[in-house]
């Protein structure tokens, strides 16, 4: 029991250094990494490169699989090119375990010593993000460690002796129990480093090693697709897809798998341990191999399993505004407070669309968020109606304010909607005067409009909660929105001087809009600011 414990408490350990490094990595070079993957996954070439070299960093093919996914969730990015990001990121993720799998843990101390002195003392965001990673990194070497001395022990262990023993005849059940495991962990990684140590330690068979490095790959792509379920289809795609790659490469290769042991031997090293992460690298190279010229045909195959959904007739009509509920006021503003939520998540899927109909070559998209922009105008007069009546009422002041907040909320919403027209009049007219983004000026505005649509999460949960923490978060988005949009003026000057930058103001146009919707959703911040601050004094005065 007391060995069992170990050895949880180190792959705990593990995860949770890995869970550093991508966070460290993730919080120092996030708008980097995005730039990266905007400007060089034009082609599934290039994709692949960069699937196999940010993987390679951040250490997790799951995380570069959302990563992805959100990129092709707003078609910034082709299916093909994102599938073969995908097979890079695979392949990323063995190179990690190669690193691993050699006895670095002298290094650990240093890395832990260095990684906290950096994190505490750092004078910027990014060095104390890249000093998180460090302690990360130092911590999974470590865990390696405990985990190499756990295992020994588990030689003599006749249940695990026998349980192993009889995996060997039922290597689709051993499949299956590694699946388990891997997505329960959410880490192939540190499956492939635990299936390594066993193998060391004589506890496992060469060939067993060999079935559950098949089972944790596959395991591997659970928690990616299980992530983007409610994504969209085209996120769903990407991991679905991979993860068919995986099984469909692990069924093929599974009856060979004494023949490749035997090849492993003779050919390459009789360790038994680097047979299991050599197996793992070989493995996916060939997956990469096989499915990177598909991978076209491969998402039009999925593209029939995961359509794009139907429309719904009237989606953006009036649902929750009774007018026999008027007569009772509490009610009826928890109709307005419904039909507004309603009328945010009309605007925010405008606000998500602005880059698919900024990148495509057809003014179709600008077309329909002019149309949805009519929608929303016909529910906030219908909203600004309801209230009207519902003011007839005797409302206590309590009702009253907040019936005001929501109208306030509302009106924002409103201008945000009149905003985002501006910019699919924008790219109308990029369509049809047949204007060009540089990469560069993509980046910047991908960007800034992801971090308006996070404020505009955090908007909305702060109109329903009103949350002071979440309020605080918000702010400090704006604040970020207000610094890039500045970064983006200051780099289009630089790239001006140096004749590198586009021929028209499109981008900064965009980004200039872009930043006022973010000042109008923003705004639901101050009335629980005003809220927090009158508690405070009347505390003060009592």
């Amino acid at each position: 029991m007391y060995t069992l414990i170990s050895i949880l408490g180190a792959v705990s350990l593990l995860l949770f250094g890995m869970e550093l490094v991508k966070q460290g990595i993730i919080g120092a070079f996030d708008n980097d990494l995005k730039r990266i993957i905007t400007r060089f996954t034009r082609n599934k070439t290039s994709a692949f490169a960069v699937g196999l070299g940010i993987t390679s960093v951040l250490q997790s093919s799951t995380a570069t699989a959302l990563l992805i996914s959100s990129f092709a969730s707003r078609s910034l990015i082709a299916g093909a090119p994102a599938l073969a990001v995908m097979l890079g990121a695979d392949i990323g993720t063995t190179l990690v375990a190669q690193v691993l799998s050699f006895d670095l843990s002298w290094l650990s101390p240093a890395l832990i010593v260095i990684g906290l002195v950096s994190h505490r003392r750092a004078t910027t965001e990014t060095i104390k993000h890249v000093g998180m990673a460090l302690i990360g990194l130092g911590l999974m070497l470590l865990s390696l460690k405990l985990i190499g001395s756990s295992t020994g022990p588990l030689r003599d262990a006749t249940v695990l002796q026998e349980l192993f023993h009889a995996l060997e005849d039922e290597r689709m059940l051993a499949m299956l129990l590694i699946i388990v495991l891997t997505w329960i962990s959410h880490s192939s990684i540190a499956m492939i480093l635990l299936i390594m140590s066993l193998a060391a330690s004589a506890i496992i068979s060469p060939q067993l090693g060999l079935v559950l490095v098949l089972g944790a790959n596959i395991g591997g792509t659970i928690p990616a697709v299980l992530a983007t379920l409610n994504k969209g289809p085209q996120a769903l795609r990407i991991t679905v897809s991979n993860s068919c790659f995986k099984i469909v490469s692990c069924l093929v290769i599974l009856p060979f798998i004494d023949l490749i042991s035997e090849l492993l031997s003779t050919y390459m090293t009789t360790d038994v341990a680097r047979h299991v992460v050599d197996f793992h690298t070989i493995f996916n190279i060939l997956v990469a191999l096989v499915f990177l010229p598909l991978t076209g045909k491969a998402y039009s195959l999925i593209k029939r399993y995961i359509p794009d959904p139907v429309k719904v007739a009237n989606a953006n009509e009036s649902r929750y505004l009774n007018e026999k509920l008027i007569s009772t006021p509490s009610m009826a503003i928890d109709c307005v407070m419904r039909e507004t939520m309603h009328m945010a998540e009309v605007v925010y899927t405008m606000i998500s669309n602005c880059l698919p109909a900024l990148t495509s070559d057809s003014s179709a998209p600008s077309r329909e968020l002019m149309k949805m922009e009519r929608s929303v105008d016909r529910l906030h007069n219908e909203i600004a109606k309801y209230v009207t009546k519902l003011g007839r009422q005797e409302l206590k002041n309590e009702q009253l304010s907040h019936t005001n907040r929501i109208l306030a909320f509302s009106l924002n919403l409103e201008h945000s909607a009149d905003i985002t027209e501006n910019i699919a009049e924008m790219t109308h007219k990029k369509v049809q005067d047949k204007l060009e983004l540089s990469d560069d000026g993509l980046a910047d505005i991908v960007t800034i409009h992801e971090t308006v649509l996070n404020n505009f999460h955090l908007a909305m949960r702060i109109f329903t909660t009103q949350d002071i923490d979440l309020v605080h978060k918000l702010l400090e988005g704006k604040r970020k929105v207000k610094k890039l949009t500045e970064q983006a003026n200051q780099d289009h000057l630089h790239r001006l001087h140096e004749g590198k930058s586009d021929n028209n103001m499109l981008h900064l146009d965009i980004i200039r809009e872009l930043n006022r919707i973010n000042w109008h959703i923003t705004g639901v911040a101050y009335p629980v600011l005003e809220i927090e601050r009158n508690k405070d004094l009347v505390q003060e005065k009592s």
